[in-house]
C-alpha cells in the first residue's frame, strides 16, 4: 500500500497541505511571494506552526499584497508585534516589508514568477526519492536561488528555506516514491 510522505504525519492540517498544496506547480507571482514569505516566518519553528497560524498571517499582511506592505513603516511593525495570530519576531516583520519592496522591484523588472522559475529552467524537477533520508536540505539551485534574491534585497531567504520554499511550491516534486501524490504531482508538471 502507498504511503504518504512521512514529514507529514497524521495532523489533519498537516495531512490535508500535504495531499493538497506540497509540491503543487505555482505561477502566481503574489502566491509565490506569500510562500516565500511564510517560509521565511519558518525559520527556527516547524512548518506545523507557520500553517496553523496561516489565516492570522493573510489577515495582518493584506493578503500577502507585496504592494501594500512596501508602504508600511514603523507603526505597521509595532501593530504586528502586539498581533498573537503571528509570529511576532521583528527581524522577521521587518524583513517581511524589505521582502515586498524587493519583490515590487522585480516584479516591475521581469515577473517574480519569471524570476524564481528560471532556477529550474521553467519547469518542474521530478526527483524520484525512495525515502526521505535522501532528500537534501539544500541544493545547488537553492543555494543560487538564496544568492540572487539576496543580492536583490531579500532577507530570510538561505539555501534551506530555498529549497523548502521550491519543494512547496512544486518547482521540485519530492514527494517520495512511495507517495501517491508523487505521481499526481509529476502529471502537473
Amino acid at each position: 500500500m502507498a504511503e504518504r510522505c512521512g514529514w507529514c504525519g497524521s495532523e489533519p492540517i498537516y495531512v490535508t497541505y500535504h495531499d493538497t498544496e506540497w509540491g503543487v506547480p505555482e505561477y502566481d507571482s503574489r502566491a509565490l511571494f506569500e510562500k516565500l514569505i511564510l517560509d521565511g516566518f519558518q525559520a527556527g519553528l516547524s512548518w506545523l506552526t507557520i500553517l496553523r497560524k496561516r489565516e492570522g498571517f493573510r489577515a495582518a499582511f493584506a493578503g500577502f499584497d507585496p504592494e501594500a506592505i512596501a508602504g508600511w513603516g514603523e507603526a505597521d511593525v509595532a501593530r504586528l508585534l502586539a498581533d498573537p495570530g503571528i509570529v511576532r519576531h521583528r527581524g522577521k516583520i521587518e524583513g517581511a516589508i524589505g521582502n515586498a519592496r524587493a519583490w515590487c522591484e522585480i516584479e516591475a523588472r521581469e515577473g517574480f514568477s519569471d524570476y524564481l522559475w528560471r532556477f529550474v529552467d521553467g519547469a518542474p524537477l521530478q526527483n524520484d526519492f525512495a525515502s526521505m533520508a535522501e532528500v537534501p536540505a539544500q541544493t545547488p539551485r537553492s543555494q543560487a536561488m538564496s544568492k540572487a534574491l539576496k543580492a536583490d534585497g531579500f532577507k530570510f531567504c538561505g539555501p534551506t528555506i530555498a529549497y523548502a520554499f521550491m519543494q512547496a511550491v512544486g518547482m521540485v516534486n519530492d514527494h517520495v516514491l512511495t507517495c501517491p501524490r508523487h505521481a499526481e504531482v509529476a502529471a502537473l508538471g
